[in-house]
C-alpha cells in the first residue's frame, strides 16, 4: 500500500520517451535483478507484488534488465518449463532495460547500469545523486553479494563494482538492497560511493581483482542455498505470477530432486 501511495503522490507522467522507443505510462516496479532466494510475489493471489501494483495503477508497467532472458533460459531447463508456458525472451516483463538506457521518472531520469556478477541480469539504477544497487554491494561492513548462482561470476561482480559504481562521484548516495548488520549495529540502507571505495570489507582500499575473486569464491563455497530458492525462482521467472493452474484449478511449484 505504501508503494501505491508513493506512486500516486509522484503522479508519474502517462507518456514519455526512452531513447527512440515509447516508454510505459507508469514504471512502478523496476527490480534490479531476478532474485534467486526471495519471492517477488509468492501468494495464492496473482495480484500480489508487481501484479498488485499494476492492478492498483492502471497502465503501470514492470521493467527489469534485458539479460533476465539468460536467467530464464537456465532455470526453464531445471524446472522443465516449456516455451508455450514461459518463453525465455523476457516477455513476462513489460520492459527490458539495456545498459546505459535512460528512463524518465517525472522530473528525474533513471540511468541503467548493467552490473552482472550476483546474476547475469543484475542492474543498478542511477537516479540523480543516488544509485540503487540491489544485490551488488551491501553496507561497507558486510561487503559484496554472493556469486555462486548459475551464471554468477566473482570476476564480473568485481568489474561491475569497480568500473560502474566506483566511477560515480564520491558523494553519490548508495542505497543497498539488503542489510545484514553485525552485532551491535542497527539496520542501515544508505552509504556513499566514497565510503564503499575506502572501507568496503571486500573491495575497499584498492583490493586486486585476483584477491577478491579468490576470497569471494572461497566464501561462496561455504554458503547454503537460500531457503526459498526453488519456490521463489519459479515465481520470479514469471514476473511474480504463479505457474498456470493444472486441470484441477491448482497451481503447483516443482521440486527437482536430482538437479539442485
Amino acid at each position: 500500500m505504501r508503494a501505491v501511495a508513493c506512486a500516486r503522490t509522484l503522479a508519474w507522467p502517462r507518456s514519455s520517451s526512452v531513447g527512440t522507443t515509447a516508454a510505459p505510462p507508469h514504471l512502478p516496479s523496476a527490480p534490479t535483478h531476478l532474485p534467486p532466494g526471495h519471492p517477488a510475489s509468492l501468494s495464492s493471489r496473482p495480484s500480489q507484488g508487481a501484479g498488485y501494483l499494476k492492478e492498483q495503477l492502471p497502465g503501470a508497467h514492470t521493467a527489469i534488465g534485458e539479460n533476465v532472458k539468460a536467467v530464464q533460459a537456465v532455470f526453464k531447463g531445471i524446472f522443465n518449463i516449456g516455451d508455450d508456458e514461459l518463453p525465455a525472451d523476457g516477455s513476462a516483463f513489460d520492459m527490458l532495460l539495456a545498459d546505459g538506457q535512460e528512463v524518465p521518472l517525472g522530473d528525474l531520469t533513471i540511468r541503467v547500469l548493467h552490473t552482472p556478477g550476483h546474476t547475469p541480469a543484475c542492474v543498478c539504477l542511477h537516479v540523480g545523486d543516488a544509485v540503487f544497487t540491489g544485490d551488488t554491494v551491501f553496507m561497507p561492513d558486510f561487503g559484496s553479494a554472493r556469486c555462486d548462482f548459475p551464471g554468477g561470476s566473482a570476476t564480473d561482480i568485481y568489474r561491475s563494482i569497480t568500473t560502474k559504481l566506483f566511477t560515480l562521484p564520491d558523494e553519490t548516495r548508495v542505497f543497498v538492497g539488503h542489510d545484514y548488520p553485525p552485532e551491535g549495529r542497527g539496520v542501515e540502507f544508505e552509504t556513499t560511493v566514497a565510503a564503499q571505495k575506502s572501507s568496503n570489507k571486500h573491495l575497499g582500499g584498492g583490493v586486486a581483482e585476483a584477491d577478491f575473486v579468490k576470497m569471494r569464491s572461497e566464501r561462496d563455497a561455504t554458503l547454503n542455498p537460500p531457503k526459498l530458492l526453488l519456490a521463489s525462482l519459479q515465481v520470479n521467472l514469471r514476473n511474480g505470477q504463479l505457474p498456470p493452474p493444472e486441470s484441477n484449478g491448482t497451481s503447483y511449484l516443482k521440486v527437482p530432486l536430482n538437479v539442485i
